[in-house]
């Protein structure tokens, strides 16, 4: 499958299951189609790169901001309520009833969830596994990376885009260029 021009595949799909209005209405799948290496850009920090490897842009996008797009009602990284520790938990353990997948290999096992719940206490709201796992420490890197870069920012601009992916990044170019320091707008390159 590709997604673009040709030097971009699609890296991973995630199969998620999105409940509609909560526990207990109408269950519809949804697949999140998404790049881990967005146009071959190399991601700037540790958590920016494990925020890529695990797919959190296929439903949450680069962003952060969730919401529909490449298959998901995602939520908003950049306007969740939820603390470090919470978050911490979530990527752990994923959302019981929800698309989130746990990216812990021993979620639900040895990994206590949600203060102890198992497998079989939740049956068909068990989250799904996601296609690859993180490791304890990997999960605390992208969350403080989520911290320092995406919770409790305003809307996405081109300077969190050019972070994001690099400058000239074409991905940028639908974002005004306005909030862009003048020196650095002048020593852009034409057409970026």
């Amino acid at each position: 499958m590709r997604i673009g021009s040709a030097g971009q595949r699609a890296q991973g799909i995630v199969l998620a299951i999105v409940i509609g209005g909560g526990v207990g209405m109408g269950v519809r799948a949804t697949v999140c189609n998404a790049q881990t290496n967005m146009g071959g850009h190399q991601p700037q920090s540790d958590g920016q790169r494990i925020y890529e490897k695990a797919n959190c842009v296929g439903c949450h996008k680069w962003h952060g901001g969730g919401g529909g797009g490449y298959g998901g009602a995602a939520l908003s990284l950049r306007q969740t309520q939820l603390d470090r520790d919470q978050i911490i938990e979530v990527v752990h353990c994923g959302r019981p009833g929800t698309g989130m997948p746990y990216h812990d290999r021993d979620a639900y096992k040895t990994y206590r969830c949600y203060d102890g719940l198992t497998a079989q206490d939740l049956g068909k709201d068990m989250p799904l596994e996601a296609p690859s796992f993180l490791r304890p420490n990997e999960i605390e890197v992208v969350v403080d990376w989520v911290l320092a870069n995406l919770k409790g920012k305003g809307p996405p601009s081109y300077a969190d885009c050019t972070k994001f992916f690099g400058p000239g990044a074409r991905a940028c170019e639908i974002y005004s260029r306005e909030d862009v320091p003048k020196t650095a707008r002048e020593t852009a390159p034409a057409g970026k």
